[in-house]
Order: C-alpha cells, then sequence, then structure tokens
C-alpha cells in the first residue's frame, strides 16, 4: 500500500541516519543496528515471519541496553509487521509503544514518522477518521517546526486520501491541491500512481468524467511499472467505482477483477500462518517482559520495605514527639484564646476612647471655632469702619491673639487627621515659583517682627508646572520656615530647592530650610517632631504649640519621604526634604482647564442667612451687605421655612449647628418643597466631618468659619450662575 511505503522509505533513511547518531564504539550497539535494518528488509519483501523473529530479537538486546530510540524502532517494526497482517489493534498497540519511547528518546523525525503511521492505521483500516486525520495533522505540525517538507508533503497526500475516503472532498482539496503545486519540487515518481488517482477522484466527484477517465488511466499506466503492486491494485479498485457511476459495468468488472488478482499476489494463507506462529512469540515474550518488569518492581519494593523498618521505627518516635506538642500547643491555645480574650476588650476600650477623642477634638473645635468667627470678623469691621484704629496696639493684639487660637486648633485638628488616616494627597497643577513667593509674602510679618531676611532660590531647571498636593507642600514648608523665622533674629531664612533627579515623568525636588539662628542642642534633636515638644524656650520666649514639626514630619510620611535635620547651638537649623511632583503638559493642561471660573457678577443678589448666634449673625450679615448684596437673617430652621414660603432668595447660607432643627433637617425640608435655591453651609465644622451628610441632604458646598470674603463671594456667585443657567 502507498502510504505504507511512504512510512517505509523514511524509515530506511532514519534507519541509517540514527546509525551514525546512536552508534557506539562497542560491538552491543552496531548489533542492534543490525538487527533492526535485516527486520526491515525482511518486512519490505513481505517476509512477515522472518521480520516479527529478528524484531524481537532486536528489541530484547535494545531494552538491555537501555536505548530508548532502538526500542522505539524495534516496536515500530514490530507494528509494521503487524499491520500489513491485518491484525489492526496489535499494530496500533506496538506503534503507541513506539510513539511512548521515541517521545523518551526526543526524535522529533521518527516521532512524526509515527504519527503518520498511525493516522493510516485508524483511517485506512479501523475506518476511525476523526483520530487518524488528528493523527496526520500533529504530523504537519511537527514537520513545519523540524522542517521536514517531504513529510509534510507525504502527509497532505494522506489527508486527502482521507477526506476522499469519506466523500468530503471540499475538506480534502486543499491538501491535494497543495500536492500538485509541490509535486515536482519535492514528490517523487513512488506517489505518483496515487496522485493520478486522487485526482480522478476529485474530477468524478465533480463529473468531470473525461479528465477523471484520464487521471485514472494514467495511474494504472504508471502502476503497471513499477515494482510495488499494491498502488495499481487501488488504481484499478477506484476506477471500478468510477465506471460503476458511469454505467460502463462490463469494464467495471474487469477493473475489480484485476485489484483482486493483485491482492491474491501479494497475501497467501503460508505466509500468514508462519507470520502467527512468530507473532505469538513475540505477544508472550512481550507478556514475559510485563512479568519480569513486575517481579523486578517486587523485588525493589522488598528491599525499599527492608530499609525503611529505620524509618518506620523513626516515624513513630517522631509521632509520639508531636503528640506531646499537640497537647502542648492546645494548652498554649487555650492560654491565648483566654488572653486575647483580654486583648479584645482592651482594642475594644482604646477604640472607644480612640473615637471619644475624636468626638471631643471635634467639638472643642467646633465651640472655638463659633466665637473665634465673632472676634475675627468684629475685628475686621473695626479696622475698615474706624480707619483711625488700624495703628492701634490693642485692636492689632486681639486680631493677631484670634488668628493664633485658631491657627493652634487648625493644627490639633489636622494632627488628628493624619493619625487617623484620614487626608489624602489630592493632584493639583502648580507653579513651585509662585507656591515659594506666595509663602515668602504670607510670612513677610513675621519676618519682620524679628528683623530677619527670607532668601529664595530655586533650581532653573524645574520645569513651570508640575502636578502634586501643593497646599500639602506649602503647609509644610509654611511650618518649617516660620519655625526658623522665630527661633532667629537680626539674621537669615534659605529657602533652596534644586532638581535632585528625573524618573520617568517623576521629578524629585531636594528642598532645604535653613536659618542662622539659635539652634537646636544634639540632646533635643531626637524629641522636636513628638507632638506638643518645644525645646530651649525660656519664658520670654518664642510662641506655638509644638505641633508644627510633628505635623512637617507626618505630611512627608504621606509623600512617601522623610526629613533630616542639621543643626548646632548659635550657628543656626537646617532642615531638608526630597518628594517626587509629577511632570506632564497635557495632564497639566486638562487640569488646567478644568479648574473653575471664577463667575464674578455686579448684579444686586438677594441672601439669606440662617444663623442663631448673634454675634455671628452680625459678622455675616455686614460681610454680605459690604458687596452690595440684599440680605435677611432668621434665627432658625423653622423661620427659614416660613420666610422662604413668602419670599425668593438667590441663595441661602445655613448654619449647621443650631437649636430646634439643625441645619441638614432644614435644607431637607427646604428641597422638599421643591425650592432649588442653592445652599451654602456656613459651619464652624471640619468639612470632612459633615460633606457626605451635606451632600445628601441637598447641600451645595461648605465654608468654614472663619473665611476668606473672597472665597465666600466667588461661591456665591459660581453657584448663582449655574442655578440661573441651569433655568
Amino acid at each position: 500500500m502507498f502510504r505504507f511505503r511512504i512510512f517505509f522509505s523514511c524509515l530506511i533513511f532514519l534507519n541509517f541516519l540514527s546509525f551514525n547518531l546512536w552508534a557506539q564504539n562497542n560491538l552491543s550497539t552496531e548489533k542492534i543496528d543490525k538487527l533492526i535494518l535485516e527486520a526491515l528488509s525482511n518486512f519490505r519483501e513481505s517476509n512477515f515471519e522472518k521480520s516479527l523473529i529478528i524484531s524481537r530479537v532486536a528489541l530484547n538486546y535494545s531494552t538491555i541496553a537501555k536505548n530508548d530510540y532502538f526500542i522505539a524502532r524495534s516496536y515500530n517494526i514490530i507494528g509494521a509487521n503487524y499491520n500489513d497482517l491485518e491484525e489492526y489493534d496489535k499494530a496500533i498497540f506496538f506503534y503507541k509503544r513506539s510513539l511512548f519511547y521515541a517521545n523518551k528518546a526526543k526524535n522529533d523525525s521518527f516521532r512524526n514518522m509515527l504519527y503518520n503511521n498511525l493516522g493510516n492505521v485508524y483511517c485506512f483500516q479501523k475506518k476511525q477518521y476523526t483520530q487518524g486525520i488528528n493523527y496526520y495533522k500533529k504530523s504537519i505540525a511537527l514537520s513545519t517546526k523540524i522542517k521536514d517538507y517531504g513529510q509534510i508533503y507525504f502527509t497532505n497526500v494522506n489527508l486527502a486520501w482521507s477526506y476522499f475516503d469519506i466523500g468530503n472532498f471540499d475538506k480534502g482539496y486543499p491538501y491535494l491541491n497543495f500536492v500538485n503545486k509541490h509535486q515536482k519540487k519535492i514528490g517523487d515518481d513512488d506517489t505518483i500512481v496515487i496522485i493520478n488517482m486522487l485526482n480522478g477522484m476529485y474530477c468524478s466527484y465533480k463529473n468531470d468524467d473525461l479528465k477523471a477517465r484520464d487521471y485514472f488511466i494514467k495511474a494504472i499506466e504508471f502502476g503497471k511499472n513499477h515494482i510495488e503492486k499494491l498502488d495499481l491494485s487501488y488504481a484499478y479498485l477506484e476506477y471500478s467505482k468510477f465506471l460503476t457511476k458511469i454505467g460502463e459495468y462490463k469494464e467495471a468488472y474487469a477493473n475489480l477483477a484485476n485489484y483482486n488478482k493483485i491482492t491474491e499476489q501479494i497475501y497467501n494463507d503460508e505466509k500468514i500462518k508462519k507470520a502467527s506462529i512468530a507473532g505469538f512469540n513475540l505477544e508472550l515474550d512481550e507478556y514475559k517482559r510485563q512479568i519480569d518488569k513486575i517481579e523486578n518492581e517486587k523485588i525493589t519494593q522488598y528491599q525499599n520495605l527492608k530499609k525503611s523498618r529505620i524509618i518506620v521505627i523513626l516515624f513513630i518516635v517522631i509521632s509520639f514527639i508531636l503528640l506531646l506538642l499537640i497537647v502542648t500547643l492546645i494548652k498554649n491555645i487555650r492560654f491565648k484564646k483566654k488572653h486575647n480574650l483580654e486583648l479584645l476588650k482592651a482594642k475594644e476600650i482604646a477604640e472607644e476612647a480612640s473615637m471619644l477623642k475624636t468626638q471631643f477634638i471635634s467639638t472643642i473645635s467646633h465651640e472655638l471655632r463659633t466665637p473665634l468667627y465673632g472676634v475675627v470678623g468684629i475685628t475686621n469691621m473695626l479696622l475698615e469702619e474706624h480707619k483711625e484704629l488700624s495703628q492701634s496696639q490693642h485692636l492689632s493684639a486681639l486680631k493677631f491673639s484670634a488668628r493664633y487660637l485658631l491657627s493652634l486648633v487648625n493644627d490639633i485638628l489636622q494632627i488628628n487627621k493624619i493619625e487617623e488616616n484620614k487626608v489624602v494627597l489630592e493632584s493639583l497643577t502648580f507653579n513651585i515659583s509662585d507656591e515659594i513667593t506666595m509663602i515668602k509674602n504670607s510670612l513677610s510679618f513675621l519676618s519682620q517682627k524679628n528683623n530677619n531676611k527670607i532668601n529664595v532660590s530655586i533650581d532653573s531647571d524645574i520645569p513651570e508646572y508640575l502636578i502634586g498636593d501643593k497646599l500639602r507642600l506649602a503647609q509644610i514648608v509654611m511650618n518649617l520656615v516660620s519655625n526658623a523665622l522665630k527661633f532667629t533674629k537680626d539674621g537669615e531664612v534659605e529657602i533652596i530647592v534644586n532638581l535632585d533627579r528625573i524618573e520617568g515623568k517623576m521629578f524629585f525636588l531636594d528642598f532645604l530650610i535653613k536659618d542662622n539662628g539659635v539652634g537646636i542642642a544634639a540632646v533635643d534633636q531626637g524629641k522636636i517632631f513628638e507632638k506638643f515638644v518645644q525645646v530651649g524656650r525660656k519664658d520670654e520666649d518664642y510662641q506655638g504649640t509644638g505641633l508644627g514639626l510633628s505635623i512637617v514630619k507626618r505630611l512627608l510620611g504621606l509623600f512617601g519621604s522623610t526629613i533630616s535635620l542639621e543643626s548646632n547651638i548659635g550657628e543656626g537649623t537646617a532642615f531638608s526634604f526630597m518628594i517626587p511632583f509629577e511632570y506632564d503638559p497635557e495632564k497639566t493642561k486638562n487640569i488646567i482647564e478644568e479648574i473653575e471660573v471664577d463667575l464674578t457678577s455686579n448684579e444686586v443678589y438677594k441672601i439669606l442667612i440662617v444663623e442663631d448666634n448673634l454675634i455671628n449673625q452680625l459678622v455675616t450679615k455686614k460681610i454680605i451687605e459690604k458687596n452690595n448684596y440684599i440680605c435677611k437673617v432668621v434665627d432658625d430652621g423653622f423661620a427659614a421655612l416660613k420666610i422662604l414660603e413668602n419670599e425668593e432668595f438667590d441663595l441661602i447660607l445655613m448654619d449647621i449647628n443650631m437649636p430646634l432643627m439643625n441645619g441638614f433637617e432644614t435644607t431637607k425640608r427646604i428641597r422638599l418643597q421643591d425650592i432649588k435655591t442653592p445652599v451654602v453651609a456656613l459651619t464652624a465644622f471640619d468639612k470632612d466631618e459633615i460633606t457626605d451628610e451635606a451632600i445628601s441632604s441637598g447641600i451645595n458646598d461648605i465654608i468654614i468659619k472663619p473665611f476668606e470674603p473672597v472665597k465666600l463671594f466667588k461661591i456665591i456667585n459660581y453657584l448663582i450662575n449655574e442655578a440661573k443657567n441651569a433655568d
């Protein structure tokens, strides 16, 4: 048969090739190779009996030598013999055994050939085409990998033939087309009979009877000139089918007779009988090999068992020790469980204490901010209405004290928020030079007080715009600079910013805050970053909360940075730290475009103030009316609801902490009446504490008291214009 002849031609080539690859300088390897070649030669001459006997000897030698490649070759020849003897299940068994050892030997060429052999048996003998075609496709994949173009060609022939056998000519034609295109380049005379036959079959399917007849006649003519007659027999068979199809029954019968005649010549009963005996002996040998393998495994297991007696004894000892450890562990777990309950209770107490601390700080800050709003507001009113008092030391002292007290409240809130992980860094675009200049200007009063100078040096390599949390950066620098100014008299404070390095889009800026003031003793340098700690203070000396440097350290922790200190008594102090900021021009542009524009207006707006504190009413009303707005004030939420029934306002300023009904509830009821007037919470509560509840109640924005009037009017104008545009 053509398919097997293709395999055997490849096998002969591989056998000779393998001799050079595997032969060693000892007689046994050469002998095994000669035996395999002799078995192959007998098989090709249809001397199945002798081929099986020699293959059996070669397999025994190969097994003793533990040569996986020779074992694979021996099994392959045995499988081929059974295939020609039409014992296809046995053939498949031995081919798969061969494939197992070929895989162990990692011989891709031999594996490739075995895929084809298995494909042939499954497709053309067992008629299990799905499995057979799968093996053929594995062969093509492996042939492509190792660039075996001849094998690719032969496998395409077999695939075309397989699909044609099951009547699937459309799926098989691409493979036949490949063969027709590459016949002259990589084909040979051995394939010419089958290729003409396949073309005849396809033309018959397409009802091109003239071409089909021509191809079948050519196949038969070429077959008559070949020594191997099996391909000729198939050509006669397929031509007979074609003639039957077109109604030429007499000629069809003659071709069928030729097919039977050739088949009888190839096989005879005597050969098959002798081969069966040889095959039976080989099967017994295979069974004996399996039994020997099992016996060897039993001996090995016994020896291993004997050696493992010590291990078993050790295992028992170790098990006993483990048992003692488990008992001890159980006792420890019980003890820890009891201890953990105590710790859990302590944790709950600590969490409750932390919550009480947070509530206490929140309440105290609210209670302090409310009167401070009045003090700061009234002070500003006095200074604006009575210009002659602008030089009054008493009024200036009052204003300074109020702002100092406000700074103390803000510091305590800030340190508490950081400790509870409530501070999240923002991404804002900023100019480092502008930020430092603003800090310098805002601290000019403090620098003049002690007759100090503030010098600024910024590296020119730093980009104009960076992205990061500029507010936290300003807080860090301002704390450090104000600290330096307080502890320096008649001196200089330097703010130096240099570009340290660039990593992708991140620019690492190195900050240095340096003064030539009193300095810090070495013994005190380790504790200055702790809360409420001030070192080197005398009775008349420096004011402060002792929180500034603690806040700086914690804020730098949010940036993933640390602070370094160098100082000597009488020589001054230098603080340094490094923060990475992002440089992305496109992102900066987008951030700038998203910044809300301050919508100013010359229109007169009508504002409703809902506030229960009389002093705060006075201050807020004065600020609003100073901007030429119309203003009305009510004391509580019920009064607000009542006045809104009769009057319309452009915006409502709502206090949160009011008796009878708080600002949240008041706003909810306003929204239930379908009043869409913008509401701004004007409160002393920290913004983070009330943001969620404010949004859910319908409040549009929040301003914390005390506040800058400019910020208030910016929000008022924006919200009023937005509301009008929505209408």
